[in-house]
């Protein structure tokens, strides 16, 4: 019996060690888990969208236990940060934005997406005003829609809401964090713990990972591909104007040059490099690159075909297939402006110092001229009748016909009446016209 007893008591105490131990070191630790890290950096637009997308999938396909998203972003396009809320809103492995150093306009609003919030002691987010690709604010009904989804943004993790319009309208008035109106509200770390905006503040990312019960877990770190960073810098806002007026540049300059060279090179190469940076942000398809070749063959056919008909469909295609490859239309008008502003003053300028002589004008544009040197003559100068004298057959108002030495000719006075039957002398003759002064003035 004591046998007996001495080995249950022996097997309840490691029954009741053994599962203590396992069960610690496997939440402490997040040992055989996996943890996507994805950055999140730079201007939100639409080449970031697809580098988002594909690595949620990667997650995904990888069996990810947990995805962080390391924030750190001045802001950006509105439908690019809508879009990217919505892959979020889609992961189903529970995600965290880690703001380590800015997380503004909308960056604020992706990082409510996440299931939590973890910052840096020095991070930021929020002044999420909604400005327009000019400078200015955004018309009512736009920031009435960005307040809204900001609100929804915030309820859907079940924080106050009230912060996150305070983040997009200037005119919330918040005085226990020292925003009064006419401030958009951003938040500190602290202050973002105090609202319950971040679950906490951490100043690594092995003391966030240790925060969530990770720290043994496995990291694989996503990276953009060179396809997508050549798509995010092209669909850059600063960028788009840029390629469209080096575009213009080029084909003007072209038109100016012997056949084609290094400008229309140029030219091409722009306008390559901004339809495959919007097909790859997924902001552009075939039927665009269709649309564009057919307005660039019906301008090239008004050259030879007359009417102008042509050269407005083309034209039209042309700008047509460059508001179909982009998701903001104020923008994309500032950048046709700007590009079509280049191409007025570099016509201007070339026209100036070059003429039309050399280049693609010179085979549409008649040059050759006739000339007395060349031995063309418009009419016969009759510079024989010069100082000829004769009599007015009729009254000169101031033309008229006189006759000299037999021979009836046209003639016109100096400017003043000279009355029938005057006295006349000729004192000029430039081809058929021969000018005549009265003898009695003259004297």
């Amino acid at each position: 019996m004591k046998k007996i007893a001495r080995l249950i008591w022996i097997l309840s105490i490691v029954c009741l060690i053994f599962p203590m131990f396992f069960s610690g070191h496997s939440a402490a630790e997040g040992e055989g888990k996996k943890v996507f890290i994805v950055p999140l950096e730079n201007a939100v637009e639409r080449g970031l969208e697809a580098f988002l997308e594909r690595s949620a999938n990667e997650a995904r396909k990888q069996g990810a236990d947990h995805i962080i998203f390391e924030i750190d972003t001045p802001g950006g396009s509105v439908e690019a940060a809508k879009n990217i809320a919505q892959i979020f809103q889609a992961i189903e492995i529970p995600t965290t934005a880690y703001i380590k150093k800015d997380a503004l306009s909308a960056g604020s609003y992706i990082s409510m997406n996440a299931d939590q919030i973890y910052m840096d002691p020095n991070a930021t987010m929020g002044a999420a005003g909604v400005i327009t690709s000019d400078g200015n604010a955004a018309d009512k009904k736009a920031q009435s829609a960005w307040i809204t989804a900001m609100r929804s943004a915030a309820k859907s993790n079940d924080r106050d809401p009230k912060y996150a319009e305070a983040m997009a309208n200037k005119e919330i008035d918040l005085p226990e964090l020292r925003a009064g109106k006419g401030k958009f509200l951003t938040l500190g770390a602290e202050e973002a713990m105090q609202v319950g905006y971040a679950e906490g503040i951490v100043d690594s990312r092995n003391q966030l990972l240790e925060r969530l019960d990770l720290s043994d877990a496995e990291t694989i770190e996503t990276q953009a591909t060179l396809t997508e960073n050549i798509a995010r810098f092209i669909t850059s806002p600063v960028v788009v104007p840029i390629l469209l007026s080096i575009a213009s540049l080029g084909f003007v300059v072209e038109l100016y040059s012997p056949g084609f060279g290094i400008p229309g090179i140029m030219g091409f190469s722009a306008l390559i490099l901004f339809f495959y940076g919007h097909m790859v942000a997924d902001l552009a398809g075939y039927e665009v690159i269709i649309l564009f070749l057919i307005g660039v063959v019906c301008v090239v056919l008004e050259i030879f075909v007359p009417g102008g008909i042509l050269g407005v469909i083309g034209v039209g295609a042309i700008i047509g297939s460059l508001f179909l490859s982009t998701d903001d239309m104020g923008h994309m008008t500032m950048s046709i402006a700007i590009a079509l502003m280049v191409a007025i003053i570099a016509s201007v300028l070339l026209f100036r110092f070059m003429g039309l002589e050399r280049g693609f004008f010179r085979n549409i544009i008649l040059s050759d001229s006739t000339s007395t040197e060349k031995g063309y003559i418009s009419s016969k100068s009759r510079l024989e009748l010069i100082g000829l004298e004769g009599t007015t057959l009729t009254p000169l108002r101031p033309s008229g016909t006189g006759i000299f030495e037999g021979e009836r000719i046209d003639v016109v006075s100096e400017g003043g009446y000279i009355s029938n039957g005057a006295q006349v002398k000729i004192v000029k003759a430039e081809g058929t016209r021969v000018v005549v002064r009265e003898l009695d003035k003259e004297e």
